[in-house]
């Protein structure tokens, strides 16, 4: 059985997501202390900015229902957030077992469950979280053949639906806030702290808007690779109040475990700005500018939980297709269903043929050694045959019967009775059923990722949704 356990936009804000972000350095630890963990058998890490999401397989000999398996994988998110903060991840976490796991990740890897509908980069994402798990040795057949759904899934929406129309990122839509502030970015100075992906796809809206880019960056190698593509500038850290104190909007994307730009850090630099406002986009998590940013005068912050408006724009004409979509997944999780039902019942059908064999098996050996002694080897061999005819004809019904049910979610009761009726015993099937080697699905070329997405304006105190705040 499957359990998703996490946080995402939908359940969680920024503040409480960032605590729970797991970056790259420290994946394969988390993935390492869940393999421990012995209520779990798979376990996949999905962590994005708009999301923290642990997929297990419970070990079901001891947890038909998943939830020793949902405990354990809450217990760690908890741990991870620390004492002070556990009472709260539990009020935020979702959690999902069976059949609503699986759907639940065919969702995501389909852009359904994210910020804007239809946004590319998750798919990439997932991708990027079953390939570290597997290299983690922490895939078996349940999330093995689960992932390798999901990417199908997500490739089936991509093709079959426009859902994708319109591509709205995390960088787009900064650009887009940026564009409504000043109405016309042509000669405006816009500083990118960092130089990642995120940096450098809004460094392409920014330069087709003709704005002056300034790229800050503790590698400044990779800053004037990203500055040169787009007609910027590279700068190293140690230039970075210069440029705040140049810039007209500052979007900061850096991999920081903790906040770059302080309160202390900002209100430093105003005096030099001469009384020009300046907005900060903070589409990091964790977050890299202070709160308390937003309290200095003419200093106006929005964090990636401040763009909802812009992805709800996005978002209208995406809807038709997204009904589409929800009917491909639904699709591709009967199918999963049915087939988690065979993998979940072939080991009873294997341990009923055998049992029927030996019995069968046995009663032609005592009678070749009796009555039947005078047999030569055609004979016997006709024998040999007449058995396995029979074991088939006697197994298709119950096979059948059980495979039947399994699709439809309903063979536990016909199991218990097989064990009991035939005095049967059988072992869950191995987790070395598929090689993390060779993932069971590749992405093609042209599925390679894009920035993240996004979420919209609101009040910070209230939770309202409100505009963003004017320059004076």
């Amino acid at each position: 059985m499957i359990v998703a356990v996490g946080l995402s936009h939908k359940s969680a804000p920024v503040e409480v997501r960032e605590r729970l972000a797991i970056p790259a350095s420290e994946l394969r630890d988390v993935l390492d202390n869940l393999r421990a963990c012995p209520e779990l058998s798979e376990a996949m890490v999905l962590s994005t900015c708009n999301r923290v999401e642990v997929f297990a397989a419970a070990k079901l000999a001891h947890d038909l229902d998943g939830s020793l398996a949902t405990e354990a994988v809450t217990r760690m998110l908890c741990e991870r957030a620390g004492p002070e903060l556990c009472a709260r991840v539990r009020d935020h976490l979702f959690q999902f077992a069976d059949d609503a796991a699986v759907r639940h990740l065919f969702r995501v890897a389909a852009s359904l469950d994210s910020l804007v509908v239809g946004e590319p980069q998750i798919l990439g994402q997932v991708k990027d979280a079953f390939d570290s798990a597997c290299r983690a040795g922490a895939i078996g057949p349940l999330l093995g053949r689960a992932a390798a759904s999901a990417l199908h899934v997500a490739k089936r929406v991509r093709s079959e639906t426009r859902i994708g129309a319109g591509t709205v990122s995390i960088s787009s839509a900064a650009v887009d806030l940026a564009r409504q502030i000043f109405g016309n970015l042509d000669g405006r100075v816009v500083a990118l702290l960092g130089a990642g992906d995120m940096a450098e796809a809004a460094a392409k809206v920014l330069c087709d808007e003709g704005a002056r880019l300034r790229v800050v960056n503790r590698s400044v190698e990779r800053a004037q690779i990203v500055a040169s593509a787009f007609r910027g500038k590279a700068r190293p850290w140690t230039e970075l109040q210069r440029t705040l104190v140049e810039a007209d909007v500052v979007i900061s994307s850096t991999a920081a475990p903790h906040v770059v730009l302080t309160r202390a850090l900002v209100s430093g630099i105003l005096k030099a700005r001469r009384g020009r406002s300046l907005f900060l986009i903070d589409i990091a998590v964790p977050r890299d500018v202070e709160p308390q940013v937003n309290d200095l005068e003419n200093v106006f912050l929005y964090d990636i939980d401040d763009l909802e408006r812009i992805a709800a724009e996005t978002m209208r004409g995406r809807l038709v297709e997204a009904q589409d979509a929800e009917r491909i997944v639904d699709e591709e999780a009967h199918a999963f269903g049915a087939w988690q039902g065979g993998l979940q019942v072939t080991p009873a059908i294997v341990a009923l043929r055998s049992h029927l064999q030996t019995v069968l098996s046995a009663e032609v050996d005592r009678s070749l050694s009796g009555k039947l002694r005078q047999f030569g080897p055609d004979e016997r061999k006709a024998l040999e045959a007449m058995v396995t005819a029979a074991v088939n004809k006697l197994a298709h019904t119950p096979s059948t019967r059980l495979k039947e049910a399994a699709a439809e979610g309903n063979a536990a009761a016909l199991l218990e009775s097989l064990q009991t009726l035939f005095d049967l015993s059988w072992e869950e099937p191995s987790r070395d059923a598929i090689p993390c080697s060779q993932p069971p699905c590749a992405l093609a070329a042209d599925d390679a990722p894009e920035p993240p997405s996004v979420r919209c304006p609101r009040d910070r105190s209230a939770g309202a949704p409100d505009a963003p705040k004017e320059a004076p």
